[in-house]
């Protein structure tokens, strides 16, 4: 599989950025922390070991893609360092072994600890080494670590509720590392801990996830609303739906991504919060501001959520989730220099680089990691094409192998066409995400217009023997598109401040501007408002910037230019970014 575009340059930056510098081998400093002697003086509870099996996870697939023969022996080193720390008890953490935090500890219940976190991320990191680069001893090492769990919290009860910080969501994630196990091992014991997991985050009042999910709860009510944690726990939650058949799951997952997609989500993809509270929690369900708090664990965490409910139901609506997600929120936070990630990012704000041992930085590597695979996927005995970009992969179906290859200049233009080689003689459906915003697409093969209405939002699907040199051509329509916002404050029923927003959208890109004039962070413009794109015209981009740009002809004044989110201000640290502009409507 390959990757190209504007995707492509991104995945690439991170491959030779992060996953080549970050960590080279045992000396590392993220790896480093597992020796003896940094284990024996570590009594901090702190979450920092997590970064070892989050880049053995991604770094594994990127060189599985790739075939970066030196990322790849940098990937055995480190995974044989780690397999070579675990101690006798299975125990695989950075904590010392007399320390309260450690999950073997009888006072870990009180304790500020990460270690049942760093566990899951190390079980996680090892299979995917395993996955692409089978070696018993990497399973092995992860069953053990299982083992462990297995006998703390199965066997002596510790609650994993009761093994995390967030009011227990930091033990919860556990749910998906323990499905991980089980599928990888077929081991029962697996899928017991993740029931008892289920359990232990059910007894809890302060959770009580599922439960309260299928009330309808919102999010922020929920422990203590913490985005990333309780994202990851709704894909445990997805994935055990699939194992167990238990549509509760299920439910509850839909219903995290329904709260978060229309009540805590900006418009270039980014579960949002932090506005008077801590940074990284949702806000109440009907407060918006324009300036919430985007941390990318969350972004990476959304994207998940919406793998597990696209390989879980097929809608269309969680690729179109993640295509947004990935064009927009994902590579904004990335650095072009492919190392640097931003904590934080804003729909209006300033771009920042973040700290070393940032969890943020490894989150966004392997979001970008991630994506590659979501591009295509054997559904309904044939291919999908999930995510466009360009690029190109050859999908097994039970009638043989599917090649695809992607020609276009996606997502700046609305163009693709994709060359179909399938079987001889086998007939192989391919399903074409039609996207919500595409209005009037059309779709041809071999230049006749195919048969049947292409839906917005929905899959289109192609039926037939494929064989070389046959094209499918999409058309997608990009018009400019303005999302209206309000941020109201009432008294009761009185309506006692509101101030209006706008934000400009064309295709899957959204748009920004950096400081308006040179200088301004704001400014209320005025609009008719009735049919505002009228006043929105193509434009010469900025020097340094791919476009495409776009200028609003605001009435009274000259234009503003914006350029697609990612790259406003620069791509540069420390620069201004402005989706939502305040607007008075005429």
């Amino acid at each position: 599989m390959s990757v190209g575009g504007l995707l492509g340059r991104a995945i690439g930056a991170n491959q030779r950025g992060r996953l080549s510098t970050f960590i080279t081998g045992p000396e590392s400093k993220p790896v480093a922390i597992f020796s003896e002697n940094a284990v024996n003086r570590n009594f901090a509870g702190d979450w920092n070991g997590e970064h070892a099996g989050k880049w053995l996870y991604t770094a594994a697939r990127a060189a599985r893609r790739s075939g970066d023969q030196a990322l790849l022996a940098n990937v055995r080193r480190v995974a044989d360092y780690l397999v070579s720390r675990q101690e006798p008890s299975g125990y695989l953490g950075t904590y010392a072994p007399t320390a309260e935090s450690r999950i073997t500890s009888p006072k870990i219940a009180g304790a500020r600890t990460w270690d049942l976190w760093v566990h899951a991320y190390n079980i996680i990191g090892l299979l995917e080494v395993n996955r692409y680069f089978p070696e018993p001893r990497y399973v092995d090492a992860a069953r053990r670590i299982g083992d462990l769990c297995f006998e703390v919290i199965v066997r002596r009860g510790v609650s994993t509720a009761d093994m995390g910080n967030h009011l227990g969501l930091s033990g919860t994630v556990f749910l998906e590392p323990a499905l991980d196990l089980y599928e990888a091992t077929g081991d029962a014991r697996f899928l017991e801990l993740a029931r008892k997991v289920v359990e232990n985050m059910e007894t809890r009042p302060a959770l009580r996830i599922v439960a309260r999910s299928l009330k309808g709860d919102d999010l922020q009510q929920i422990g203590d609303g913490k985005i990333y944690q309780l994202l990851w726990t709704y894909v445990g939650l997805a994935k055990m739906s699939a194992i167990e058949n238990q549509p509760d799951y299920r439910a509850a997952a839909e219903h995290a991504w329904k709260e978060t997609a229309q009540h805590h989500l900006t418009p270039d993809g980014g579960p949002w919060g932090g506005i008077a509270a801590h940074h990284e929690v949702f806000n109440p369900r009907n407060f918006w501001a324009p300036d919430g708090l985007v941390e990318t664990c969350n972004t990476m965490s959304w994207i998940h959520l919406n793998r597990e409910l696209l390989r879980l139901t097929g809608d269309a609506k969680y690729a179109e989730e993640i295509e947004k997600t990935a064009y927009n929120a994902l590579i904004g936070a990335q650095d072009p220099n492919g190392e640097d990630w931003y904590y934080f990012s804003f729909s209006n704000g300033t771009r920042n680089n973040t700290y070393y041992w940032a969890c943020c930085k490894s989150s966004g590597s392997l979001a970008l990691e991630e994506l590659a695979p979501l591009l295509f996927a054997a559904r309904d005995n044939g291919v999908s094409v999930n995510v466009y970009s360009e690029g190109s992969a050859t999908i097994a179906t039970p009638a043989g192998d599917v090649k695809l290859i992607v020609k276009t200049a996606y997502p700046a233009a609305g163009d693709v066409r994709i060359a179909v080689s399938g079987p001889a003689g086998a007939s192989v459906p391919l399903h074409l995400r039609i996207p919500a915003w595409a209005a009037g697409a059309a779709v041809s093969v071999n230049g006749a217009r195919a048969d049947g209405e292409p839906k917005p939002g929905e899959w289109f699907r192609l039926e037939r023997a494929w064989k070389a040199g046959d094209e499918v051509r999409l058309t997608f329509p990009m018009k400019p598109r303005i999302e209206r916002k309000s941020r109201i404050e009432k008294q009761g029923e009185q309506e006692i401040v509101r101030r209006d927003y706008m934000a400009l959208l064309r295709g899957p890109l959204v748009y920004a501007t950096g400081l308006i004039d040179g200088f301004k962070r704001e400014e209320t413009v005025r609009l008719p408002s009735g049919n505002p794109e009228l006043l929105v015209a193509p434009a010469r981009a900025p020097a340094g910037a791919d476009g495409p740009a776009l200028a609003l002809k605001p009435i009274g004044r000259a234009p503003i230019v914006f350029v697609p989110f990612y790259e406003a201000g620069g791509r540069a640290n420390a620069k201004w970014r402005a989706t939502w502009i305040p607007v008075a409507w005429q």
